[in-house]
Parts: C-alpha cells; structure tokens; sequence
C-alpha cells in the first residue's frame, strides 16, 4: 500500500484505522525494544548539496541519499537559528533559541537548568557516546564537579589518515565501534555523530586536485557572490568535505550493519545551518535556515522512500526521539519542549492529522565583531512559499562591523572577493547584499526569488501578506516568552561570551593582536581606503 508523498490529506476510513493500529502498537513493545539512536549532524552543510534533493550534479552524496532512500526524505525542515551552537542548543533541548537564555547566542555559557535529550536518555538506561562536534562552541560548565557532556562521552582516540591537512583526522566510524564494543550490553544506544565537515578553513584548491571537481561542473553560483575562479574554486572545496562527511556516514551505516544494529536503529541526517559562505551561515534567509534532513528507521517508518512537505523545524527532534524511547515527559527530566514529535509522519499521519504550515526563526550574537559584543536581532517566520523577517537593530552592521573585518561572515575566499571587489568600486550591489546594512522588514517570495535578492516588504501587493505573517509571528513568540516582544531584548546582548575573542571590538580598535586578531588582518585591510 503507497501512501501519497505530501502530508496533510485526507484518507479513506480503513486506512486510518489502520495506520492508527500500527502506530499504538509500535509503541506496545517492552523497554528492552527500544530503538537505538544515531543522530548524524553535518557542520555547515546546505540542503542544496546533498544529492538526494536533486538540487545540483557537483556534490554527491550516496550515504546520505541512502538515508532518504529507504527512510524519508524531508524537504522542509528548518534550523530556528543558522549559527552552530544556537542551532544545536535547540536540537538538543526542543526549544527555540529565544527561549533558551544565554544558548541563543553563539559561543554562549550553556544555562544549567536546561538538559539535553542524550542527558535525559542516559537517566532512562540509554547508553550516550559522541564523536566529534557536539554542542560547540561554547562552554557547557559542570555537573557534580565533572565537565557536563551535553553529548555524551566522547569517542574521539582513534585517529584517521585524511586527505587535506583541514580535515579533521579523527576516525569516526571507529570510534563508534569502539564506543558499541564498550557499552552497557542490553541496553539502547544513543550516538552522536558530529563531523567538523565542511566547516571551513578549507585546503585551497583541494576539490579540483584531490577530488577531480571541474570550475565548469558548477551550474549555479548564487547571484549574491562574484563568479569567478576563485569563488568557484572555494565552492568546490566545500563539496569536497560534504563529500567527506558523507563517505563518513556510508561507514557509519556499515558499523551498523556488522553490529546488526541497523534494524531497529533511527538515523537521523541533518546538518546544523547553512554553508559557512556570506549571506548563509549566521544570517536569516532561505539558504541558511532551510537544511537538509534524511530519517530512516526500517523498524519503525511505514512505506519507506517518502518525500515529506510538513514544515519542520529542529525543536521538533527532541519529542521524537523522547516519544520513540518511551520516555514520559514526567521522567525526562527536561523542561518542557516546544516542539511536536514526528513520530506520526514516520507513520505516514501527519502532526495531529493537520500537517505544520510554518516555522520561527531568529537570531541574536552570532559572533563577534560589533561594539561591545552586541549581536544582530531578528526574528522571523516561513510560511506559504514566503520568509518573513523583522530586523530589530537595523542601524547596526549585519555581517559586522567594517572596521574589523565584517566578522559574522566566516573569512573565505568568496568574502575576499567581494570585499577586494567593493575596494576598486566594483559589484557595489553584491557588496551591500552580503555586508551592507538592511531595512527594518523583509519579505521574499520563495518561489520566484528562493536566493531572497528582491525585499517585497515596502510592495503594496504584498501587504496584507506581510502584516498576517508578522501578527501570527509575533502571537506565537509573544505565546513562548521571547524577550523580544516584552521589549527586554537587549538581555541577549548582556549575555557575556564564552569565545576568547570576547570583547573582540573593543579590543581590536584598542590595537591589541595576536591569536585570531591577526588571522582576520586581510580581510580588515582590503576593506580600508
């Protein structure tokens, strides 16, 4: 029996009795069958390039297509904020940044009183590990005296040869061997699989020389960058550590099978925002929050290889896996979560048999770079092929300040360009687009413009649009207590940072250097007179 692709309609009677009867008696199995956990999470990976959503044919990424493949793939699944750990803190608390204090900023102190999903499942006889990135950066603090694994034990000894000096040289599918060989026989896992790929810095030129990758492969430079060689170059060295992440996961997925674990273990694919490229990581567009996910489960998911159109977003992850591990909200030791569990689109019935119209986004420090560590405040809202934003402090610098090198925009060859570009007076347009300051509201049409190029905001055709989603999307942040809509908002910018580039500034234009001061002296330079 094949159920339609899309979500959200209406089935004959026999069918929902059906589905109904599969879905309670998945959940009639004893503890002893719970399912395991893997929970795979890319590091600055777009939806764009995982070939699965069919997008490009410059990246290929069988792994993650054999996820989506026998499993589901979904095609609208939104990280609330696109910076690392903001967007992790949510993955891993089911709550949406504004709601989590200091963790809706990047590099933040983690707030003791919120537990993670892996915390709460090792109190209900999981067994945790972890390799590579968890929630990061950031400091996490203590719990009994010891450094709290928000992630779980970390299973990082065993080293790989990597084929780039940026790569990172742990060897992650034996350390997650290793981390099935030591823990606790009987029990249901929980494994956190956090590559470093592709985060930058990059090996230049590695995806041409070390990959066979060809400038010309690429059909579609975004219209917000300068397309050259170099910005093609740096394009093709992201695919070829999301390639990496994904050869990766293919040896993930054999552990599993010579465990004989693959089964009745979910896998979950997903990466935590956007490409660490202007106007993507860290920002508040369709390129940076709309991310790539892949579930399978071949215990649990009714007919397999479905394309899901629910909106989605992160918060959603922690009630799934809380409802699949049979975990009540009574012993999760967790405050209460913000988002609904997915566990009946695995079913094939949608969230409370009415699919998910919209998903909130936000965004406060993303980084350093500005006055006194003041971040960028934005909210917004996706819904009906249109994203929604308010600007909240439109007269600060969105990327970061000029004087310091625009550092909420990650340093690469494709920002040099635009800012080499802008020093001779060329590609003024791109230049403002990346890195100039914005309106107050903005409004794009997914649909004719997904690369958000053309702001509909002041459009009188698109009025009453634009005030509906802004009223619904203040409603429900009002709803979760975001301090943005009390008008304390500026307690985000109060939150001291974690990063030892705090006050970065300040100090800066104090003429301290040193450590990341220097590594940012090139990009500062091209943009003085």
């Amino acid at each position: 029996m094949k159920l339609p692709e899309t979500s959200g309609r209406t089935y004959a009677i026999p069918l929902i009795i059906l589905l109904t009867v599969l879905y309670l008696s998945a959940f009639s199995q004893p503890t002893s069958e719970r399912p395991n956990i893997l929970f795979c999470i890319a590091d600055d990976a777009s939806l764009d390039h995982l070939s699965a959503y069919g997008k490009v044919k410059w990246v290929k990424t069988p792994g993650f297509d054999r996820i989506a493949r026998e499993g589901l793939l979904f095609s609208n699944a939104y990280t609330p904020n696109a910076k690392c750990s903001p967007s992790r803190a949510s993955i891993l608390t089911g709550r949406n940044p504004w709601q989590l204090e200091e963790a809706a900023n990047h590099f933040s102190f983690w707030p003791a009183k919120f537990t993670s999903f892996i915390e709460s499942l090792q109190e209900n006889g999981y067994s945790a590990g972890a390799t590579g990135k968890g929630w990061s950066p950031g400091n996490a603090g203590k719990k009994d005296g010891k450094p709290r694994l928000l992630t779980g034990k970390k299973y990082d000894a065993i080293k790989a040869q990597t084929p780039t000096r940026s790569i990172s040289t742990i060897d992650y599918a034996a350390n997650f061997k290793q981390f099935l060989n030591e823990k606790k026989e009987g029990s249901p896992f929980c494994f956190w699989f956090g590559a470093h790929e592709p985060h930058r810095a990059y090996e230049y030129a590695s995806g041409i020389t070390k990959n066979n990758k060809r400038l010309a492969d690429i059909q579609n430079v975004p219209p917000y960058w300068i397309d050259n060689e170099k910005t093609r170059t740096d394009m093709l060295d992201y695919a070829f550590e999301v390639e990496y992440f994904d050869k990766q996961l293919q040896k993930m997925l054999t552990v599993l099978e010579e465990a004989g674990e693959l089964e009745n273990t979910i896998i979950i694919v997903t990466s935590d925002n956007g490409m660490p490229f202007p106007r993507v990581k860290g920002f508040v567009y369709e390129q940076a929050n709309h991310l790539p996910l892949a579930i399978m489960w071949k215990k649990g998911i009714i007919n397999p290889g479905r394309t899901v159109t629910d909106m989605v977003s992160f918060i959603d992850f922690v009630p799934t896996i809380l409802d699949v591990a049979k975990v009540p909200a009574t012993k999760s030791y967790m405050q209460p979560v913000q988002g609904k569990s997915l566990v009946p689109v695995l079913k094939g019935i949608t969230q409370n048999n009415k699919a998910k119209d919209y998903v909130l986004l936000g965004r406060e420090r993303t980084d350093v770079g500005r006055p006194n560590d003041e971040g960028y405040p934005v909210r917004g809202i996706v819904k009906d092929g249109l994203i929604y934003t308010r600007n909240y402090e439109p007269g600060r610098w969105p990327a970061g300040n000029p004087e310091t090198g625009y550092q909420d925009s990650d340093s690469s060859p494709t920002k040099t360009e635009i800012l080499n570009a802008n020093r001779k007076g060329q590609n003024k347009e791109i230049w403002q687009l990346n890195f100039g300051k914005k309106d107050s509201e903005e409004l794009y049409d997914l649909h004719n413009d997904p690369f958000c190029m053309k702001n509909l905001a002041n459009d009188l055709s698109f009025k009453k649009q634009k005030e509906n989603l802004k009223m619904l999307m203040e409603a429900e942040l009002k709803k979760q207590g975001d301090p943005r809509m009390s008008g304390t908002g500026n307690i985000f910018d109060r939150y001291p940072s974690a990063s030892d580039a705090k006050d970065f500034y300040n100090r800066y234009m104090k003429g301290e250097r040193g450590g990341k001061f220097d590594r940012i002296k090139k990009d500062v330079d091209l943009i003085k007179p």
